[in-house]
């Protein structure tokens, strides 16, 4: 199933705003307002990437990196290279 394929993402907790890019080496690079304390900067990163690409928290999963500003992610449905083309038209 494509929707199983991991997309590597870095998270920049503590950020004066949050916003989501693209990188060239096609990594995702997150800035978040919120500390990486208790969950909240996860729960962050999960609200930011649903409404970017207008799919449901319940279908993305951090399967690796919880405690890591380096993350992988699943995006159940989504293919990466389609997370990517959407990051880099809204941006």
């Amino acid at each position: 199933m494509s929707g199983k394929d991991t997309i590597d993402i870095k998270v920049v907790p503590r950020s004066s705003r949050n916003s989501i890019v693209c990188q060239p080496d096609g990594k995702i690079k997150i800035h978040l307002n919120s500390p990486p304390v208790d969950g909240k900067a996860n729960a962050e990163c999960i609200g930011i990437l649903s409404k970017k690409l207008g799919v449901a928290k319940s279908n993305i999963h951090i399967v690796r990196g919880e405690k890591s500003r380096n993350k992988k992610v699943i995006i159940e449905g989504m293919k990466p290279a389609d997370v990517v083309r959407i990051i880099i038209g809204d941006s």
